[in-house]
């Protein structure tokens, strides 16, 4: 096994970064990322895609398709993610499925999902470049139920049932996920919906956890006391004896969750400014690489310190390359001078790959814009190594 040792890795090597792109690839990824850095453009490309998403004719999919959709989705349907599985390994990085069809609210709806899924497993199992997909609860069953059940409400005999029919359709998942070996990361949520997610990955995680990471819950560490809860996460795993499956993220509703919590008068349950979130982030990583041989932790983030301090860390803990509990993922589309210059020194990184009907995924890309122009230092730097890359090919002068 190969350990963790000098030289450091350059994030700023355009050349791996963006070496599974064709030049004409490379113009459209730049193009589209310069169009995203105006948050004019943004706010009227989300309303349009809004707007669509909710027409009965699919008028705008083929424009979609070719622009934000290509640049953030595998495909369509699973068939349509091979092409992209594939050159992602042939830079030897992995992939993570991820359906990203959202807000749906119909029990056939849930049932699709779910059948999405175990499709998902299946190819997975088939395909050793995939070692795990990615869901949320919300697919399996409607929203307002998780609500009703955080806050304590008495539910209707609905609502009861649509609530067995997701641990239900979860277990189902988890089964056949262990059967083939294929490892799940339930996505993190609104923190007024978590409580009800978290307390089923822990009522399941002892079963399905014994001999191998199978199950990993997500921590949002722009919350507060989520370091706390890891943290007693890895005590239970060790009294039970399981092992504990972390996605540490920092997270990605924190506009709804302040405007949330100022609308019901209630304590904002956002960590007070990003030094804190980041200081929680990279104790929350620390600590899961100091017991790694309980906690199998995914280090989903697009920062580069975060990245750079899993590195030093796994050196200073003498955490070898190839460890199957220490990962790195970012999401396709986003950060490839990060997963690719990883790759090419023997690191474990995957693509977060979504896929799905491009009108089903519009809230999902919709998503994607905005956090890409909202947060405009991450940009600049997107948009920075894309130039340099342009110009070391002779693309722009």
């Amino acid at each position: 096994m190969e350990l963790v040792g000098e030289p450091k890795i350059n994030f700023k090597d355009t050349e791996k970064a963006f070496a599974h792109k064709s030049n004409r690839e490379l113009r459209r990824t730049y193009m589209l990322f310069k169009l995203m850095n105006n948050p004019t453009f943004v706010r009227f490309g989300s309303m349009l895609g809004n707007l669509a998403a909710k027409l009965p004719f699919h008028i705008g999919d083929p424009f979609i398709k070719e622009t934000i959709f290509k640049q953030f989705c595998g495909g369509t349907n699973l068939l349509e993610c091979q092409k992209m599985i594939d050159k992602l390994y042939s830079q030897h990085a992995l992939t993570i499925l991820d359906y990203g069809v959202e807000a749906k609210e119909s029990d056939d709806d849930f049932q699709a999902t779910l059948n999405e899924n175990l499709k998902a497993i299946e190819l997975a199992y088939s395909n050793p470049n995939v070692p795990v997909i990615s869901t949320k609860l919300t697919g399996y069953v409607p929203f307002h139920v998780l609500e009703k059940k955080q806050a304590g409400e008495i539910l209707s005999d609905y609502e009861k049932l649509a609530f067995e029919k997701l641990e239900e359709r979860f277990v189902i998942l988890c089964t056949k996920a262990n059967e083939l070996g294929v490892g799940i990361f339930i996505d993190a949520e609104e923190s007024w919906i978590q409580d009800p997610i978290d307390e089923l990955v822990d009522k399941y995680m002892p079963i399905y956890n014994k001999e191998k990471v199978i199950l990993y819950n997500t921590f949002q560490m722009y919350r507060t006391k989520r370091l706390e809860y890891l943290k007693s996460c890895h005590k239970r795993a060790v009294e039970m004896g399981f092992y504990l499956g972390a996605k540490i993220v920092r997270g990605a509703y924190m506009e709804k969750e302040r405007k949330q919590a100022q609308e019901k008068n209630q304590v904002d349950p956002i960590q007070p400014n990003k030094e804190t979130t980041d200081q929680q982030y990279n104790e929350a990583l620390r600590y899961c690489l100091q017991h790694i041989d309980r906690i199998s932790v995914c280090n989903a983030s697009h920062n580069w310190k975060s990245n750079e301090l899993q590195i030093q860390y796994m050196q200073e803990y003498n955490i070898s390359k190839e460890h199957p509990h220490a990962n790195f993922c970012q999401l396709m589309g986003m950060s490839d001078n990060l997963t690719f210059n990883l790759a090419s020194q023997g690191y474990c990184v995957a693509k977060y790959v979504p896929y799905g009907p491009v009108k089903d995924v519009i809230p999902y890309l919709t998503r994607r814009a905005q956090e890409n122009s909202s947060v405009s230092g991450d940009m600049s730097r997107e948009l920075g190594l894309l130039d340099i890359e342009m110009k070391r090919r002779g693309l722009i002068k």
